[in-house]
């Protein structure tokens, strides 16, 4: 196949350029690095099977190849980014999602778009079902980036309704691992450079909010099996072993031997209090579940941000 990737510089979309180009693919990655970095793919420049067009894809997309597959994973993802860039967000959710599925339109290909578990809100029901419509404050802070996934949600549903394009969507779920950015927000990130550095470890609130996180191996595996599926609605895709806040903070601590203590400051407005997929869908529908532990992921995980 020949893929097209927004975003494919960020987190995932590189993992997702690695990932496709070893499967024997052509990658076109398309980002404009306002939050991806090209250290990301800078292994892949001189590959034969990759090609890196720096462009906003809020921008009409031309491009000169037809292309089998658009997977659209262009969006400031951590809350850093998405509150410094609020405008940018809402236009890459929506004239971003429009222009990505336009050129899966024109080239007949299928198309695969990057929603999150934030379409959820603060949920009111937990683990949180595909089916679950969410408790979203479309006025908040946050509102920028759930608001902008779940139009983007809409317009393809709309595109596949409409226009017949074969249409996946994935409910993206905590994921981490190598190349997240030390300062983006996120809580995995931020927990193991504040060990590394014996810094304070930085907990909002009383700590007891609860998570859940996939390593981006697996994540991937289930981008994978859904892009060749016949399903068309949303599919949530995560781990479902949830702790909370305070436990992921000292288990950090012991991985690392750090001597840093935890310090508390206020809850963030909107922040969920508890997040769980519930992926019974994924389970039946594309025979996946995760394999990689808490335990595992997270050495792994500190093993490069330590080099």
């Amino acid at each position: 196949m020949k893929v097209l990737i927004t975003g494919g510089a960020g987190f995932i979309g590189s993992h997702l350029c690695d990932f496709l180009i070893k499967k024997g693919n052509y990658v076109i990655c398309m980002d404009n690095l306002i939050t991806g970095k090209k250290d990301n793919i800078k292994h892949l420049l001189k590959n034969k099977h990759f090609k890196f067009i720096k462009h906003d894809v809020a921008e009409h997309i031309r491009l000169k190849e037809k292309v089998n597959y658009v997977l659209h994973f262009a969006s400031p993802a951590s809350p850093i980014d998405y509150l410094k860039y609020p405008i940018k967000t809402l236009k890459v959710g929506s004239l971003g999602t429009h222009n990505a599925l336009g050129v899966a339109k024109k080239c007949k290909a299928k198309f695969l778009l990057a929603s999150t578990s934030e379409v959820y809100g603060d949920p009111l029901v937990n683990p949180q079902p595909e089916s679950y419509w969410g408790n979203v404050n479309c006025t908040g802070p946050r509102g920028v980036y759930d608001e902008a996934k779940r139009f983007a949600e809409a317009i393809t549903l709309a595109y596949h309704r409409t226009h017949g394009i074969n249409t996946k969507i994935v409910r993206i779920f905590n994921t981490y691992g190598p190349r997240m950015r030390k300062h983006d927000g996120r809580v995995i990130p931020a927990f193991i450079d504040q060990a590394l550095n014996n810094k304070p470890i930085t907990v909002y609130g009383d700590g007891l909010q609860t998570r859940s996180f996939c390593y981006v191996s697996d994540m991937i595996n289930g981008i994978y099996k859904l892009m060749n599926s016949r399903f068309n609605d949303p599919v949530n895709i995560g781990n479902p072993n949830e702790m909370t806040v305070l436990e992921l903070a000292k288990r950090i601590i012991k991985l690392t031997r750090s001597k840093s203590k935890v310090i508390y400051k206020p809850l963030p407005a909107d922040d969920p209090k508890v997040r769980k997929p519930d992926i019974a869908k994924a389970k039946v529908e594309l025979k996946w579940q995760p394999e990689i532990n808490l335990q595992t992921g997270l050495t792994k995980t500190i093993g490069w941000f330590s080099d």
